[in-house]
């Protein structure tokens, strides 16, 4: 919503000069960033089940094989004059009859998902290359995958387990991450966004409350500039329960079990937005503030009650923290 005001405005801006976007009737304002906003759904749409896919993904071959299982069209940039080196990616919907597919390239999804970023992610060996390059091989002569693993099989009960201990790790993880830290900050928005958005694929027939939730936790996850050499504060991964989420067609564990899960992301949800408040990124703060209340709170609201204790923070309460505390307890 945001990024679709802000392109909006720059779009009168440019197109009539001298005249004021704020003169605007209101009306007016909400039919261009509509329009915006419509226009941007497919990229959105791709980045969410992309950032799902590669969060849920222990390797790059398995990335490969969940974005073909998702639904979406992928095909790979190869070096210059190689056929077993690959650079990039693209990725499309699937187009209606008689209609091409649009594609957009990983940068253009966003910042965090071009394949060296999501490289960061995942092993670096030979047998791991060879295997990637099989997927994106077999992926563009739309043959079957080369070689089906773990995006196959169910969850069962002992995963629902694991993925809560997984968050609770994270979460103590980021104690020891300095506010500062953009990359560990922006690493840890681009796992939570990826699991809520592996959450909302399973879920939501259209975008809800999740897909929100993953949308403002993906535009967290983006840096202008990463450092040469990222930061290492332990390993910060949610992988295993993007894998739970995208995996449990038969409902998972139950009610219960999701419930607990959400009441952890919410808190990893808090965190980023505590870390763009302490270092004065108010837009950002503001808009998780605004998903985390309006969005979480209405699935939090749907589910078993158990108390939940929120830490305080030693800033002074604000509407949006007072909105948060509301959507954790």
């Amino acid at each position: 919503e945001a990024q679709a005001r802000t392109r909006a405005r720059a779009r009168w801006e440019k197109t009539h000069p001298g005249q004021a976007w704020t003169d605007l009737p209101a009306a007016q304002r909400e039919t261009l960033i509509a329009g915006e906003r419509a226009a941007d759904t497919p990229r959105v749409t791709l980045a969410r089940t992309v950032r799902a896919c590669a969060t849920a993904s222990e390797d790059e071959a398995e990335f490969v094989r969940r974005l073909r299982r998702a639904g979406v069209l992928a095909r790979p940039r190869y070096a210059a004059g190689r056929m077993d080196v690959v650079t990039g990616y693209s990725v499309a919907t699937r187009p209606s009859a008689g209609e091409r597919p649009i594609w957009y390239g990983g940068g253009r999804l966003g910042e965090d998902l071009t394949l060296p970023r999501l490289r960061e992610a995942w092993p670096d060996t030979p047998d791991s290359a060879s295997a990637a390059v099989a997927e994106w091989n077999a992926a563009h002569r739309h043959r079957k995958p080369a070689t089906p693993g773990r995006e196959t099989r169910e969850v069962t009960a002992a995963d629902w387990a694991r993925c809560d201990t997984e968050l609770r790790q994270l979460r103590a993880q980021l104690e020891a991450v300095p506010v500062d830290d953009r990359d560990a900050w922006a690493r840890v928005a681009r796992e939570s966004a990826g699991v809520f958005a592996a959450w909302s694929h399973r879920v939501e027939p259209t975008p809800g409350p999740l897909a929100a939730a993953a949308d403002a936790l993906g535009r967290s996850a983006q840096l202008k500039r990463w450092p040469t050499t990222p930061k290492r504060v332990g390993r910060l991964s949610s992988s295993g329960t993007a894998l739970l989420l995208m995996s449990a067609t038969k409902g998972g564990k139950g009610i219960a079990a999701e419930a607990a899960l959400l009441r952890q992301l919410v808190k990893l949800s808090v965190a980023v937005y505590q870390a763009h408040q302490a270092r004065g990124e108010a837009e950002r703060a503001r808009e998780l503030a605004r998903v985390i209340d309006r969005e979480l709170k209405a699935v939090h609201d749907r589910l078993p009650k158990h108390p939940v204790t929120v830490a305080a923070t030693t800033a002074p309460s604000s509407p949006e923290q007072d909105a948060l505390r509301a959507a954790t307890s």
